[in-house]
């Protein structure tokens, strides 16, 4: 291993490992997750010598490839399943529609909307801290830079934040007769 992949792995390691733990919530999980990260890492060393943001990179890595681990075990988990010895349905009705319906999308859709009017009604720091946190996914150190401020006051504004919006969905019976079920 060369001296600059050596470095990348001493300075980003824990960093790493608890994103890894993060995603998967689970200690032993997270240390084979980190370990294929830190493969695919040393696989493709000769790039990391050309990498500006080597924070972001190796993100973007964990990220794939913790999405293609859970594509991965969703799939295996779908079509891993004891068939009996004569089936009397076509093989093909059991495999299962990923696609979300109309009904679903429409509703999803609804939902949305409904939350993102209410989110307007928000004072404008509670609204962008929100809109931070949840939506350009910025960690909460990130947000407290952004907005100049702690990170226990970001901590603040995000809970009564969802607190307030929580009162105000509830509040509006239009929404909880529609949304929610009886």
């Amino acid at each position: 291993m060369n001296e600059k992949l050596e470095g990348v792995y001493e300075e980003y390691n824990r960093y790493i490992y608890h994103l890894c733990l993060k995603l998967t919530r689970n200690n032993v999980e997270a240390e084979d997750l980190m370990q294929e990260v830190w493969v695919k890492v040393v696989r493709y060393e000769d790039s990391v010598a050309e990498v500006e943001h080597i924070k972001a990179w190796l993100t973007t890595i964990t990220m794939n490839t913790f999405r293609d681990r859970y594509r991965k075990k969703v799939r295996r988990s779908k079509y891993m399943m004891n068939q009996p010895e004569t089936l009397d349905v076509p093989i093909l009705d059991l495999v299962p529609n990923n696609e979300i319906s109309t009904e679903e999308k429409i509703e999803k859709d609804i939902v949305t909307k409904l939350v993102q009017d209410k989110m307007e009604q928000l004072d404008a720091i509670y609204r962008k801290t929100l809109w931070y946190f949840y939506i350009d996914q910025y960690s909460l150190a990130e947000i407290s830079t952004i907005m100049k401020v702690s990170i226990g006051t970001v901590k603040s504004r995000l809970f009564r934040a969802k607190a307030r919006l929580k009162e105000m969905l509830m509040s509006d019976t239009a929404i909880v007769e529609s949304v929610l079920p009886a």
